[in-house]
């Protein structure tokens, strides 16, 4: 089963179509880096907390490398800062609705080789407090099958194009119209089976 071309745009819109206006790809690392700045922490504090190796850290801090939405979950964390605001920026409203024409691509992620995995757009990015993140997401191929564990849960909805999700030891092929809900806590991975794949994405910080 295949989702109309029509019926797609509708959905979906293209993620490659930006304006001037929209957030800075490269803003994330800017976003950690001011935190970790405000709070104090050297970046041997921060490795103790996530795990990650001071290098990486540096990495990201300079947006050598793109942290994937996992990795941001645990960088918040120990930043003891909302997810959202690392991944989105501060909202300021109770409420938000978002356009076609005015989503705001967010960020794209990387391997720590450096391969895009995937790039996505920030459907409610105004809320003030939010502990859901809701994105528009376009997948590359995994072919290294990075896992990711991290605190939360995460619903994902498939819109165009097959998606390969591996949970722990069992692997699906998700077809358009497929979702799968999971708790981030067990080794997850998601990506496009081939070329690329568009999802909508829901990731409840917990």
């Amino acid at each position: 089963m295949s989702i109309d071309g029509d019926r797609y745009e509708v959905l979906t819109g293209k993620i490659t179509e930006t304006r001037d206006e929209e957030i800075d790809i490269a803003a994330i690392g800017d976003r950690i880096r001011t935190i970790r700045e405000e709070k104090g922490l050297s970046f041997e504090k921060m490795a103790n907390l996530t795990g990650f190796d001071v290098e990486l850290l540096k990495k990201i801090e300079k947006n050598e490398i793109q942290p994937q939405l996992g990795a941001l979950v645990k960088l918040s964390k120990a930043l003891d800062s909302a997810f959202s605001r690392l991944v989105s920026g501060v909202g300021n409203r109770l409420y938000s609705i978002t356009r076609r024409g005015e989503r705001k691509l967010v960020s794209r992620s990387t391997s720590q080789k450096g391969k895009k995995l995937y790039t996505y757009q920030s459907l409610a990015p105004e809320v003030q407090g939010r502990r859901m993140e809701s994105l528009i997401v376009e997948l590359e191929e995994n072919p290294e099958q990075e896992m990711s564990v991290h605190d939360g849960e995460e619903f994902i909805y498939v819109l165009d194009h097959a998606v390969v999700v591996k949970i722990d030891q069992d692997q699906f092929e998700l077809e358009p119209g497929d979702s799968v809900y999971y708790l981030s806590t067990t080794p997850h991975m998601v990506a496009a089976k081939k070329g690329k794949a568009t999802i909508l994405a829901v990731v409840f910080e917990g």
